[in-house]
């Protein structure tokens, strides 16, 4: 039996004797080899411009497996204050979550195209939100931290300010996705542009809404451990001041917290998004 053979735009595919699909292509493009090469020097170039000490990087790559086999060793003498730092570090993440959720569709239906309609309004509150998700969350923070002082104020002022930019975009761009004819529909019905918002845009983006919200909880959880290092508070601090003096026990009880605490979060929504797809 000759093998079956099938034209394709550049070159062609068989079936075998063997039942296996075989691509030929005549054509080879050199976008990927090119890419490959600008890598590969972009990676030459970063390494002389680091100066790296390979040497020395080698000869402390065993104490990698030393430190990971320290917090290894769970130690629960301060367990009571771990639990509490990781409830602050929710609380941080959950309100700036909620705040920013707020904000983030007021601006975002200004942000939107097919809302207001007014074009000059969605340019800049666009090009604004830009200039604030191009600042780092920690750059915030800090700011943040100038202005309230040390403690959960500042994480949960910094972190609004990135999420907020954050759920403009994600949110504009889910209003955005509705139908043209619907909108319009209900405008020749005579029906004003902010009562088609919350009437139809608002709850035919809410499934999409809400995935944003699950994927962004993740994001300002995770943000927040690396925060609390800085002086945000939370289980971040635990951890840091743990690591500096020693207690990897305790360092390695609450980083296996935030793991468990994460992965809760990520399945949570899973559910979630279950049930409204039901």
């Amino acid at each position: 039996m000759s093998d079956l053979q099938y034209p394709l735009s550049s070159g062609s595919f068989f079936f075998s004797r063997r039942k296996r699909i075989r691509i030929r292509c005549k054509e080879r493009r050199p976008a990927v080899p090119l890419f490959m090469c600008a890598v590969a020097v972009l990676t030459l170039l970063s390494f002389w411009y680091l100066d790296i000490d390979w040497i020395r990087l080698l000869s402390r790559t065993p104490d990698i497996g030393l430190i990971f086999w320290k917090l290894g060793h769970l130690s629960t003498n301060e367990l009571s204050i771990v639990l509490a730092s990781l409830l602050q570090t929710i609380a941080i993440a959950v309100l700036a979550l909620l705040y920013s959720m707020l904000l983030g569709i007021c601006f975002g239906m200004l942000a939107a195209r097919n809302v207001l309609r007014l074009p000059v309004l969605s340019v800049l509150t666009q090009a604004f939100f830009s200039f604030l998700r191009a600042v780092p969350t920690p750059v915030w923070v800090l700011l943040m931290l100038v202005c309230f002082g040390m403690g959960p104020e500042a994480g949960v002022a910094g972190l609004c300010v990135h999420t907020t930019a954050f759920f403009t975009k994600a949110f504009a761009q889910s209003f955005e996705s509705i139908p043209e004819e619907t909108l319009e529909a209900l405008e020749a019905a005579g029906a004003s542009r902010v009562s088609v918002f919350f009437n139809a845009v608002l709850p035919a983006s809410f499934s999409q809404l809400v995935a944003w919200c699950g994927m962004r909880l993740e994001v300002n959880f995770s943000e927040c451990a690396i925060l609390g290092m800085v002086g945000a508070g939370g289980v971040g601090y635990v951890i840091a001041t743990s690591m500096q003096g020693y207690a990897y026990g305790t360092a390695g009880v609450a980083i296996l917290l935030v793991f468990l605490t994460a992965y809760a979060c990520e399945r949570l929504f899973v559910m979630i998004k279950r049930l409204f797809r039901a």
